[in-house]
């Protein structure tokens, strides 16, 4: 159990941190939520602890995350509330490491400045600090179906991949570049042209386009895995999938101008999307499955897929001792 002093401090973390998963988590059940805001808190603390270091000491800042999680692990985490909340849900779900271990790959990147050649290369990039954390999601919720989670991944991708499109002006003017290098060269930019002087040029709108075209076929798929979650979890999940898929909306009524102003989704707007998302959840049991549930993983984050849908081993090895017990006592008598 996460101590409730602890929680008071993760759910500080996100309500300050992360407006737009604060909102949906609203609607996520308790035995859900709190897990979950455990798992984000630490994913913010993660992310500010290499994001908020000079360019020198990010490398430490990486080995230190890697430090943490090892602790973490071993059952015993650093003296910080998000670490022991971490732990508590780690031990409590059986949480498959190399799901928390590629978040920190992706913040590792991050670290070094890395740049994609193509979307395939994005993806890989949005699979360790995005899907990860949705696949994450599935083990908070008991869900271990790999065509759920597989849809859980496509969620992540598509958040991620608006949150690029919606930066894309905000991370030029820090240094950083998301765009794949491929579509940059197909529009004739320059990627330290525009670096040093971030406009909203034509090319760049229809990079920005792409991504928002990208991430609504990804929002559209992963809405097939929500029908599949726990009823109490649905409205949640949706909720946080149509957030971000109204920070997509405000980009391209911008001309997909995500240079010269930020898209974001209003309070209000929030409230609504999270009403209609408890009504629509309601409907979800009335409706088919469809075909799309069953599409292959992409590529970029089948290894994810793969580790979330393992079973726990601990049930296992009980299996194994009650059949070991017998066997004994099945000699005994024989011996008799």
């Amino acid at each position: 159990m996460i101590a409730p002093e602890d929680m008071a401090v993760c759910r500080e973390l996100i309500r300050t941190g992360s407006y737009s998963f604060h909102a949906a988590s609203r609607v996520l059940p308790a035995r859900v939520r709190d897990p979950a805001l455990a798992l984000y808190a630490f994913c913010r603390v993660a992310d500010d602890a290499v994001d908020e270091v000079a360019a020198a000491d990010k490398g430490a800042a990486v080995l230190s995350l890697k430090e943490r999680l090892d602790r973490i692990y071993a059952g015993n985490p650093r003296d910080a509330a998000s670490d022991r909340a971490f732990a508590s849900v780690v031990e409590e779900f059986d949480m498959p490491r190399e799901l928390p271990e590629a978040l920190i790959e992706g913040l590792e990147w991050d670290a070094s400045g890395r740049r994609y050649q193509n979307l395939s290369e994005l993806q890989d990039y949005s699979a360790r600090v995005a899907s990860a954390v949705g696949a994450m999601m599935c083990v908070l919720m008991r869900v271990r179906d790999p065509d759920v989670i597989a849809r859980a991944c496509d969620l992540g991708l598509a958040m991620q991949l608006t949150n690029i499109a919606r930066d894309v002006g905000e991370d030029a003017r820090a240094g950083r570049l998301f765009l794949p290098l491929d579509w940059l060269a197909e529009e004739g930019i320059d990627p330290e042209e525009f670096l040093a002087n971030p406009q909203p040029l034509p090319g760049i709108c229809r990079c920005t386009e792409k991504l928002i075209t990208r991430a609504d076929w990804l929002y559209w798929r992963a809405a097939t895995g929500v029908r599949c979650l726990p009823a109490d979890c649905r409205p949640g999940i949706l909720a946080a999938g149509r957030v971000y898929a109204a920070i997509g909306d405000q980009v391209v009524r911008q001309g997909h101008d995500s240079v010269t102003s930020r898209a974001y989704t209003s309070g209000r707007r929030k409230i609504f999307l999270m009403v209609g998302s408890v009504f629509s959840s309601f409907g979800f049991s009335l409706l088919p499955r469809s075909a799309r549930l069953h599409a292959k993983p992409e590529p970029e984050v089948a290894f994810l897929v793969d580790a979330a849908a393992r079973k726990p081993e601990g049930p296992d090895r009980a299996d194994k001792l009650i059949g070991a017990m017998m066997a004994l006592k099945a000699r005994d008598r024989g011996l008799a």
